[in-house]
């Protein structure tokens, strides 16, 4: 069933109030692949009533107040990105299109929605239920950040949204122990309900989740102030390696940031899910569509990739410093099991609207399925050691074998004409793994590219690349030459497409020519896949990027910052010699 959005939906269910309601920057796709809706059904499937408000009118009272007020807690979430991202380009841009709104048109998405949708709900519900806050804006901005369209730092989201939890990382876990909390607090009325200050103190011990507190939590690491990081580059960098370094739910420990009179509480993260945990939440009853209270306005268009495409996993131990997937995921790979995968496989195949193709088979990075590290999951993410920079640690296991096994009982389906692998992979793994990284490239080759293979070396020059934290381009260069004696081994006619980055921080216009040069002459193509380095919260290249500086060897970094000269670099790159 689809989440209620209406008051006659509620009337039809025979609902007379939601427990939870739930605000979205997204239209309502009920999918797995949407934060809010994988939310809303594990809340429901704990028996909440749990409805959803999709991209509210946030200027007027007519969205906001729909469904009533819920019972226990507004849950709010800018949606699958941060806005800032979804409405602007890395030149700032205003984007014209919105693959999450009806129609396409980028015009209901606000800037900075967690902040709007918050206290838009602070305007027309006086002294209301708590205020939860959660998904990539909320995760990525839960403290200090460097914010590139303000360029400035700005506080933890939560002083600007006035909400009472911020619920970071994937989610479910803390979402749930705050609703069962909520939901065994005692009826009360008038003056016998306790003041809501004693009702948030009895969520503050939960894992997963930010709040504000007048005081400093006693054995918990205090960052720089905020003031400190405001006015001290060095102090920045500093708070960020404490931050960075205490999202392993194994190792780390509480923070604490002052900002003037009140404190930012981070407690240690939600425990990594169990596979049976990922399981259920994955094989919960989603209807694959958009709402048609939205669906009415116009198609969808993320529907094209994301409506017949199945998660294998979450997380991501590459941790790029461009990318903030570790942080707001987890270094830790949770993978469903091959039941649960090939279960929904035949689920896709008795949709109606299914034409055979199964459009993805991934996560993050698609060929890190199955795989990982023992210690990882018993003592935690080694802080001195990277699983796969600069290259892939001993004690990885890398083996593509589970992956290899999937794709070909998935291929078996009665209805299944392809399966494709469309969601980026790691090269260096698949050179990395000499069991099975060869038969692995055999099998994608042969049944799971739809013409082009994606890759992101990201850029070809080694200073740049160290940066990045990404693989040299002996993997690359290698990496293509298996592609492409494979391709004739097989008589296929498919290409590789890069996906490369300008403008990163420490790279000079020197760089990029090299780049171009490399790309041209090694690899043999013109590259399309190019996009300029966007500053984004809670990475390691943001933090390049504002202080110019290395944040582990102290050594000044030249930035690129003027607009007018990246989108010369992205020129350089793209343009035929």
């Amino acid at each position: 069933m689809f989440l209620p959005t209406t008051k006659e939906e509620l009337n039809k269910l025979g609902w007379k109030k939601l427990d939870v309601i739930l605000i979205s920057g997204d239209t309502y796709i009920d999918s797995s692949y949407s934060g809010a809706a994988v939310i809303g059904k594990v809340l429901l499937d704990a028996g909440y009533k749990v409805g959803i408000i999709a991209q509210p009118d946030y200027k007027s009272d007519k969205d906001i107040k729909r469904l009533g007020e819920p019972e226990l807690f507004w849950g709010v979430t800018s949606g699958c990105v941060d806005s800032m991202v979804a409405n602007f380009t890395a030149s700032k841009k205003r984007r014209r299109q919105d693959d999450f709104t009806p129609g396409g048109e980028n015009n209901r998405r606000p800037d900075r929605a967690v902040i709007i949708y918050s206290n838009l709900i602070r305007q027309y519900f006086k002294n209301t239920k708590p205020i939860v806050i959660g998904g990539i804006e909320a995760s990525l901005r839960r403290i200090a950040h460097y914010d590139y369209w303000d360029d400035k730092i700005r506080r933890s989201i939560l002083f600007d949204a006035k909400a009472d939890i911020l619920v970071y990382g994937m989610g479910e876990k803390a979402i749930l122990e705050i609703a069962d909390r909520l939901a065994n607090e005692k009826p009360c009325e008038g003056s016998a309900c306790p003041p809501l200050a004693e009702t948030f103190a009895r969520l503050h011990d939960i894992r997963g989740i930010s709040y504000i507190s007048k005081t400093p939590k006693e054995g918990y690491i205090n960052l720089p102030s905020f003031n400190q990081v405001s006015d001290d580059k060095k102090k920045f960098i500093e708070m960020f390696h404490i931050f960075y370094r205490n999202n392993d739910p194994v190792t780390s420990k509480g923070l604490c940031q002052q900002y003037s009179d009140r404190y930012l509480i981070q407690n240690p993260p939600a425990n990594n899910l169990t596979q049976e945990e990922i399981d259920k939440i994955y094989n919960l009853d989603y209807e694959r569509n958009v709402h048609p209270f939205y669906l009415k306005d116009g198609k969808v268009r993320a529907m094209d990739t994301i409506q017949f495409s199945i998660t294998t996993h979450r997380g991501c131990y590459g941790e790029c410093n461009f990318c903030a997937i570790s942080v707001h995921q987890g270094t830790a790979i949770t993978s469903r099991s091959e039941q649960s995968i090939i279960r929904e496989a035949n689920e896709i195949v008795h949709d109606p609207g299914f034409k055979g193709y199964i459009q993805d088979v991934g996560g993050p990075t698609a060929n890190m399925y199955a795989t990982g590290c023992d210690k990882m999951q018993t003592h935690g993410i080694c802080l001195k050691k990277d699983c796969v920079f600069p290259t892939t640690c001993k004690n990885l296991d890398n083996n593509h074998r589970p992956q290899i096994e999937l794709l070909r009982k998935l291929r078996k389906i009665d209805g299944v004409k392809k399966v494709f692998v469309a969601s980026g992979i790691r090269y260096d793994m698949i050179l990395d793994d000499k069991e099975s990284g060869d038969e692995y490239l055999h099998e994608l080759i042969e049944h799971h590219v739809s013409g082009q293979l994606k890759i992101a070396p990201e850029h070809t020059e080694d200073k740049v690349l160290g940066l990045m934290r990404k693989p040299g381009t002996r993997y690359l260069t290698e990496f293509k030459k298996r592609f492409d004696r494979t391709n004739a081994k097989l008589q296929k006619n498919q290409f590789l497409t890069y996906y490369l980055i300008a403008a990163h921080p420490g790279c000079s216009l020197e760089d990029e020519v090299k780049m171009k040069q490399f790309v041209s002459k090694e690899l043999k193509t013109n590259p399309e896949q190019v996009q300029i380095f966007t500053p984004t919260p809670s990475t390691y290249s943001t933090l390049m990027y504002y202080t110019e500086i290395n944040p582990w060897t102290g050594e000044k970094l030249f930035v690129e910052k003027n607009l007018g000269e990246k989108n010369k670099r992205k020129k350089i790159i793209t343009n035929k010699l």
